[in-house]
């Protein structure tokens, strides 16, 4: 137990050391936002631990509402909205103009909140009685908490009598029903590709990545074009510091979830990234993590030849380079799969969007969301090239055809299995975040593989008591 005590400091430690060498990505622009940070639906995993200690009613308990009436009243209103990273995120400024624009009775205030921050605050202000109307969800798999604790409306009686189609949502609605309840609807479903770069394939004259690649072929391909020395150095691949940018390889089967109390699983991800930091194909975790680099930066500054990351990614390529701020010449193709998987299976998770249940502004809260998780929102979502729930082929056609997205983008989007990176479970934001730790001291060699995984398989028995 000392020891492992000694260990979560340790992981502790690494994660909040910082230092001023972090790179700016393609000479972005400062900031206006001080709070401004790359988002992702697999974002760094902050503390909730005060979502599970809260004493507050579990929502089964109190009485199912009844259907309300639409609000045909004119009256002026402001609705607060909690979200993060308003200002780099392409689909937020126009989503919110364009719903002003159709409800010119209701104004939005945005509560901007970093990135890394967000789960944390927004967790503090629920608990706190807050009069947020509307809240996005950035970890999907704390919805089952927050609603657990009665923070989110039931918008099962809107939903009823608007008419909303839940089918629309290819399935992922139905698993923000908990209890009966539909306590939000997903806004955004993003997953993983492979991002590379163009110019650095061209250069050491091999061929780009295939739309079927093996993690192994992955793994070659990124020594074959890894070339130079120090501040010239093309490195053949960046594996972001999350512990995502691992673990998912070992959930894309769809057949293990992280919720599984033996972790063999990930240890052939694990063995791939140690031995392509081993040998410099990759980023070393230590540098990245206590420089808190961003992956954006390496790989819109030419750093780096292939990046697994989400499709909310997609979206800052095509603002940065239609903006002039980066001159990439990038690439995506479908993420890379393990031997006994077919092409197209990858690891995705959606954002919902809910109601504060401690709103006074309910109606107009609920006009958002049915703005934002519906045709119009899903438009505005492909339209600057992020991928919305509310998707078909046509949606996907549109993202694939705008200005700045690289040659092959449809065939690259195409999937045929998505997994979620973390079930939406009440225990699943403690069991990540401990994840996390374990997968910190696994990178810098604090803990073996073998004794890795097995420290998390006993941390996950003892969350989830198993």
């Amino acid at each position: 137990m000392k020891n492992r005590i000694c260990r979560k400091f340790l992981a502790s430690a690494l994660a909040l050391t910082l230092v001023g060498s972090m790179l700016a990505g393609c000479g972005n622009k400062p900031a206006e936002n001080v709070n401004n940070t790359e988002s992702s639906t697999t974002e760094a995993n902050t503390s909730t631990e005060e979502a599970n200690t809260a004493q507050t009613d579990n929502a089964s308990d109190k009485e199912e509402p009844a259907a309300p009436e639409a609000d045909t009243s004119a009256e002026e209103v402001t609705l607060k909205i909690a979200t993060w990273d308003a200002t780099t995120i392409a689909t937020t400024a126009p989503l919110i103009e364009a719903f002003e624009a159709a409800h010119p009775n209701i104004k939005v205030e945005l509560i901007d909140i970093a990135s890394a921050d967000y789960t944390q605050k927004l967790t503090v202000m629920l608990n706190g009685g807050n009069d947020l109307d509307v809240v996005w969800i950035k970890d999907a798999d704390t919805t089952p908490s927050i609603a657990a604790r009665g923070q989110l409306e039931d918008l099962t009686p809107y939903i009823e009598r608007d008419g909303i189609d839940l089918d629309a949502y290819n399935g992922v609605a139905s698993r923000l029903n908990i209890g009966g309840k539909q306590v939000a609807l997903p806004i955004s479903t993003g997953f993983y590709l492979l991002y590379y770069n163009k110019d650095i394939f061209d250069e050491a004259n091999v061929p780009y990545p295939s739309n079927d690649m093996t993690w192994a072929e992955f793994e070659e391909l990124a020594a074959k074009v890894t070339s130079g020395e120090g501040n010239d150095k093309k490195y053949g691949a960046l594996l972001h510091t999350w512990q995502a940018c691992v673990q998912n390889w070992g959930v894309q089967d769809g057949e293990h979830t992280i919720l599984d109390t033996d972790y063999t699983f990930f240890k052939p991800y694990y063995e791939m990234a140690l031995r392509m930091q081993d040998a410099g194909t990759i980023m070393d975790f230590s540098t990245l993590k206590t420089g808190n680099i961003h992956y954006s930066s390496p790989f819109q500054q030419g750093q780096v030849a292939m990046m697994p990351m989400g499709t909310w990614f997609m979206a800052t390529m095509i603002s940065k380079i239609n903006a002039g701020e980066c001159s990439v010449n990038w690439g995506i193709a479908t993420l890379p799969h393990a031997d006994n998987l077919e092409a197209g299976y990858t690891v995705g998770s959606t954002t919902p969007l809910g109601i504060n249940a401690n709103s006074s502004n309910k109606e107009a809260a609920w006009e958002f969301i049915k703005f934002a998780c519906g045709e119009e929102g899903a438009k505005i979502y492909s339209e600057n090239g992020d991928i919305p729930a509310m998707k078909d082929d046509s949606i996907l056609a549109v993202i694939a055809g705008l200005d700045g997205m690289p040659e092959g983008a449809a065939e690259a989007l195409v999937t045929k299995n998505i997994a979620l990176d973390r079930p939406l479970d009440e225990k699943s934001a403690e069991v990540n975040q401990m994840l996390g730790e374990e997968h910190s001291l696994i990178m810098i060699g604090e803990l073996s593989i073998d004794d890795g995984l097995a420290e998390m398989a006993e941390r996950s028995k003892e969350i989830q008591g198993k």
